[in-house]
């Protein structure tokens, strides 16, 4: 009888199916700093050469499969909300999978929460925002406290007597997650709590009121009552607060625990149920009476916040950034052990075209965050301190507004494989959107650059110094800026117009950034596809003469 047609079963029938070839492997056990070339040199460039052992080493534990795991774990266990404990007591209590503590942990140690402030040597900025490139890959959740925690600094610094009691814990290399007292913790985190219901990036018309306890004005304590409709990282020790005082919307800092050790009426009624960023608690609170002492001038308060809020924008520049380095990491690294119709994917031409593409966008991205980290580093510089109030703005848009799409195209890039849940390419797709909306969506960003150029003319003036530092290498860009400057210089419609402004002040800042440091295979590459083609593409869409197999070589990460 022919066996093939045996009902009777047979071991002959249980036997491994198929052998498993032609399938790639987890990207881990890597260095993340030694495998970024384009990172090492913008690290040394831009100031911050002393910096280079301690990134390395970094970037071994960052490119770890255990340290990679803590990242899946911290988002795949989402924080759990106690309002009262067991026997009724009023707690507000945000429980943490332990793989988030790690990673908080991790970061305060490193100083990524408060480097520059304690070691403001040059290159601190620089140094700070390559590590926090580099921990982001990991998981990007937990980066809301720590960047909270160090943008709060300059804002506290305008109360003297606030900054004495309370810097010295923030910029501690100390985490502590308990649920008690200041006075009981070496060290602290910050958060911030600005939008309402009914004003959203509108925060000039925030309700939440703040009445006097004896004496008014900066360094006096209020009890503020009102709500606040997202409050991310709720379990910091403390928060900077918009509330409108007598005279008018102030700056204010709240505590979780009153001094004499009672909880402040902060209370959380719900976590937010987001799309991404799943590891971070986002909250709704109201604030029942909660004490707070005013920072800076009274009526002053969106002034006195605006330097956190700068910082906070800058590092969602590193944060989307990370993701469009992690996004192409995890494409180079799949397309150059999978092979299709004969060849191994990175082989093939089209594919190349779309690999080289998205390695573009994220090498341009890095530098000109790591270009803005400069500029932070020397804000006693007039011409820097022009660059940060106004390249914040311009950079917080387009990086982030980029990076969905390029996490949706490193995503095809590996097929079905990058759509399951055990793979990282959907908590990158995720996360992509967050940094776009949060601390001011892409209108925000667009309308603060207007506003930039309205009441401080000379940022134009050294938005195009650095610019044309490039000036007569590449014909791309010297006709693009020329366009841009007459555009520039025409006022009528400009909030109409303002996207596309803001869009090409971008792509010229992060052409003449690579020009000036990158490969010419590279910078010609952008400049050809994002300046001297007529219209946006896909990625994907290189024209002829790009050196595509140079650019993937530059960009792919190499397993350990």
């Amino acid at each position: 009888m022919n066996p093939r047609l045996d009902p009777t079963p047979s071991s002959l029938y249980l036997a491994d199916t198929h052998v498993v070839t032609n399938l790639s492997r987890e990207l881990c056990d890597y260095n993340t700093y030694e495998q970024d070339a384009a990172l090492r040199e913008a690290v040394t460039r831009e100031g911050a050469p002393w910096a280079q052992a301690d990134l390395r080493a970094f970037g071994q534990l960052t490119g770890s499969a255990e340290y990679l795991e803590q990242g899946n774990l911290a988002n795949r266990f989402v924080p759990e909300f106690d309002t009262h404990d067991r026997f009724g007591n009023r707690i507000d209590l945000v429980k943490y999978h332990p793989s988030y503590h790690r990673l908080m942990q991790t970061a305060i140690e490193r100083g990524l929460h408060a480097s520059p402030w304690t070691d403001p040597r040059p290159g601190a900025h620089v140094a700070r925002a390559a590590g926090s490139y580099l921990h982001s890959q990991v998981e990007a959740g937990h980066g809301c406290p720590i960047t909270m925690t160090f943008a709060a600094i300059p804002t506290l610094r305008l109360q003297p007597n606030l900054a004495a009691l309370w810097e010295p814990k923030i910029i501690a290399r100390v985490y502590d997650p308990r649920n008690v007292p200041v006075a009981q913790k070496q060290g602290v985190t910050i958060g911030m709590a600005m939008t309402e219901k009914q004003g959203g990036s509108d925060v000039r018309s925030n309700s939440t009121v703040a009445h006097p306890l004896g004496q008014e004005g900066p360094g006096q304590a209020y009890e503020l009552v009102g709500h606040k409709y997202f409050v991310s990282a709720p379990m910091c020790d403390a928060f900077l607060v918009l509330a409108q005082s007598r005279g008018g919307l102030s700056c204010f800092l709240l505590p979780r625990w009153r001094p004499d050790g009672s909880k402040n009426p902060m209370q959380i009624l719900r976590l937010k149920k987001k799309m991404g960023n799943a590891s971070n608690a986002s909250s709704e609170t109201e604030l029942r009476g909660a004490l707070a002492w005013m920072v800076g001038e009274e009526g002053k308060g969106v002034r006195n916040i605006i330097e956190m809020v700068s910082m906070t924008r800058f590092d969602c520049m590193i944060g989307s950034s990370a993701g469009m380095r992690m996004a192409a990491s995890q494409a180079l690294h799949h397309c150059a052990h999978r092979s299709a119709f004969g060849a191994v994917l990175n082989q093939q031409p089209l594919m190349q075209n779309v690999l080289a593409d998205l390695a573009l966008e994220s090498e341009a991205a890095m530098t000109l965050t790591m270009r803005m980290a400069r500029a932070m580093d020397h804000r006693d510089n007039e011409q820097e301190d022009l660059l940060v109030r106004l390249v914040t703005a311009v950079g917080k848009y387009w990086i982030c507004k980029r990076t969905p799409g390029h996490a949706y195209e490193a995503m095809e890039c590996i097929g079905g494989s990058g759509v399951m849940e055990d793979s990282m390419m959907p908590r990158l797709y995720r996360e992509a959107p967050v940094n776009a909306i949060w601390e001011g969506s892409g209108n925000v960003q667009c309308l603060d650059v207007l506003r930039a150029m309205s009441k401080t003319p000379p940022v134009v003036d050294a938005f195009f110094a650095e610019v044309l530092l490039a000036q007569g290498v590449n014909p791309a860009l010297d006709r693009h800026v020329a366009s841009l400057a007459r555009d520039l210089g025409d006022h009528a419609d400009l909030e109409y117009r303002a996207r596309d402004l803001v869009d090409r002040m971008a792509l010229a800042l992060q052409a003449s950034l690579l020009i000036r440091h990158a490969p010419a295979w590279v910078s010609d590459a952008f400049c050809l596809s994002r300046l001297a083609q007529v219209g946006t593409h896909n990625y994907g869409g290189l024209p002829r003469g790009v050196d595509a197999a140079a650019i993937i070589e530059r960009a792919t990460p190499h397993r350990d």
